[in-house]
């Protein structure tokens, strides 16, 4: 008998944004569903426009798994995750096993299909890259979502994510950005 899906099934009990007040409140189950589409977006985006060579469907994958830890965790938020370099560390640390421990709830003759899910490889750097650029992007979209229901509290937030995004100097995040993003301030009247 297995717990693996029994413990990851449990990502939508895990609400993110837990320092912020929400309209809409989110889950991690329901932010990596969002993450692997944006992922998998960022990496057509890089072979079509940008001459990439890297694999949609794997990064889509390393994205719907990429918070899996906090269903031991906890989703720890940003400001209290990075609050020092001693906090960051230990925390890495605990994600590392929480990774081992959800891991080994796979049977055994199922885990080599998943190390590389849940323990990143150097073969996987420029996958893990469009994963992290997907995951602020879906913080950004969030971000957006709340300014447009006319909640100020995201306002802060908003522009540190955009900085951090545009930090990380890829050009796929701004087509994204240019291209996808203007659509979440508008209301269902204006998409239509």
């Amino acid at each position: 008998m297995s717990h693996f899906f029994a413990y990851v099934s449990r990502m939508k009990l895990i609400q993110r944004w837990g320092l912020m007040r929400n309209t809409q409140t989110e889950n991690i189950q329901e932010h990596s569903l969002q993450v692997a589409m944006v992922a998998h977006t960022l990496a057509v985006i890089r072979n079509r426009l940008y001459g990439g060579n890297v694999n949609p469907e794997r990064v889509a994958t390393l994205a719907m798994y990429h918070d899996c830890s906090e269903v031991i965790t906890g989703d720890l938020p940003t400001p209290i995750k990075n609050f020092n370099r001693e906090i960051v560390t230990a925390y890495k640390k605990i994600e590392h096993l929480a990774c081992e421990r959800i891991y080994k709830m796979l049977p055994e003759e199922l885990r080599e299909d998943y190390r590389d899910i849940f323990f990143p490889c150097e073969q996987d750097d420029e996958h893990w890259q469009l994963v992290k650029a997907a995951d602020k992007l879906c913080a950004y979209l969030k971000c957006l979502e709340e300014l447009q229901a006319g909640n100020n509290g995201f306002l802060k937030a908003e522009r540190a994510v955009m900085a951090g995004l545009m930090k990380m100097n890829m050009p796929e995040v701004t087509y994204f950005v240019e291209t996808f993003s203007p659509s979440f301030s508008l209301t269902l009247d204006e998409l239509n």
